[in-house]
């Protein structure tokens, strides 16, 4: 009889065990409740829309994971702002170190002594996810990757990138060294507003050193480049703590939008994954265009500067968000502006806003306006005169 019970519930136990229920219990489900799982088999994923940074889709996106390879956005974003603030240029030399010619795992194979420019570099990064490549420019740029770094960690806390630490630039196994999904698509945003990085992360295959009798290869880690419409980039990512990961970027119908996806099983399962998100994002939402970036959308007064106004534009294109069946008519604009300002001004400091609102009221998205020029402190002679000259204006 107790040997009949035992049997029992040992069956019972089993079937319990190795049923369907209980196998899926122990699977990760999405951050907000009641949303379907896109990724799961991801660790963690998110889908963004790039012009708002809405979040369409989330999985754990605030959990610290090894970020392998796409730590080389931030790299290619400090790269990027360097080339913008004219501190390099594309067709800078960048001598490779011992240290950088040293590093293991996806490379270039950069020799000690070797030089490439900076665009070729660029390459190097984007495309095979060069490990020597993305010190050489650390190097090339902060002196010291070390100090780079910090760089990078200062870049990651002015972006709100609050789960997020580096330790090196190039993602190479590091303890300490980890970021969200959520950061990724953050940093990831931010590195999409350099118009010109989809020009070296788009491409499938290139050359480097064309004019030796050995040319290097470039094939692109990111095959979603060549087998999915509108993918053009942005950065891989694997080792064996990490697993798979990809942050990825698709552009349909003036609509682009930004998927990641942490602790994949295998490229394979990655790839569909992330063309799972697109999918999604295109099938269910829609943008209307609303300024270009640059755009000038009013004039306000400088006191006290050397030229009496300025414009203020937009930092990049606005576009507004809305599922599939909506018009933009059911949204309303505001610009709202500083009624002056005081030089000396900076073309980073914000002097307005635009904010689209639903006709509840409801804000979705607000962009900030900046100047379009900087505009120095006039000197007291030049006030004078300009004062002077005003008071005769109205008499």
């Amino acid at each position: 009889m107790k040997r009949s019970l035992y049997l029992s519930l040992c069956f019972i136990l089993c079937v319990a065990f190795f049923s369907p229920l209980s196998v899926a219990a122990k699977e990760k489900t999405p951050a907000k409740e009641g949303q379907m799982n896109f990724a799961p088999r991801a660790t963690s994923a998110i889908l963004m829309e790039a012009d708002t940074g809405t979040v369409l889709f989330e999985k754990n996106a605030n959990e610290k994971l090894p970020p392998a390879s796409i730590t080389k956005v931030m790299t290619m974003l400090l790269i990027m702002e360097a080339l913008d603030r004219g501190e390099i240029n594309l067709t800078d030399k960048v001598r490779t170190s011992e240290r950088a010619a040293s590093m293991g795992g996806s490379q270039i194979f950069l020799q000690p002594g070797e030089e490439m420019t900076v665009e070729e570099m660029i390459k190097g990064i984007a495309i095979a996810s060069g490990n020597d490549a993305s010190v050489a420019m650390a190097e090339h740029l902060a002196g010291t990757e070390e100090a780079f770094v910090a760089k990078m960690n200062e870049r990651a806390k002015e972006l709100g990138m609050k789960h997020t630490h580096f330790v090196n630039s190039n993602g190479l196994p590091a303890p300490g060294h980890v970021a969200s999904a959520m950061d990724i698509a953050i940093m990831s945003r931010e590195l999409l507003k350099h118009e010109q990085i989809t020009k070296y992360t788009g491409i499938y295959q290139d050359y480097l050193r064309k004019e030796s009798s050995n040319p290097f290869w470039l094939v692109n880690t990111n095959r979603l480049v060549r087998f999915y419409e509108g993918v053009d980039g942005l950065k891989t990512g694997y080792t064996s703590e990490a697993k798979y990961c990809l942050t990825a970027t698709a552009k349909r119908n003036n609509m682009r939008v930004i998927a990641v996806v942490m602790g994949e099983p295998d490229t394979k399962t990655r790839n569909a994954e992330v063309s799972t998100l697109f999918n999604y994002a295109f099938a269910h939402y829609q943008v209307a265009p609303l300024y270009k970036k640059g755009e000038i959308v009013q004039e306000l007064t400088v006191d006290k500067g050397k030229l009496p106004s300025v414009k203020a534009v937009t930092p990049h294109s606005v576009s507004l968000l809305m599922k599939r069946g909506e018009s933009a008519e059911q949204f309303e604009r505001e610009v709202v502006l500083q009624s002056r300002v005081d030089a000396p001004l900076n073309k980073e400091q914000v002097v307005g806003h635009i904010f689209i609102r639903t006709k509840d009221g409801k804000e979705v998205n607000r962009v900030n306006l900046y100047p379009e020029q900087t505009i120095d402190r006039a000197g007291m002679w030049e006030i004078l005169k300009r004062t002077t000259r005003n008071v005769f204006i109205q008499y």
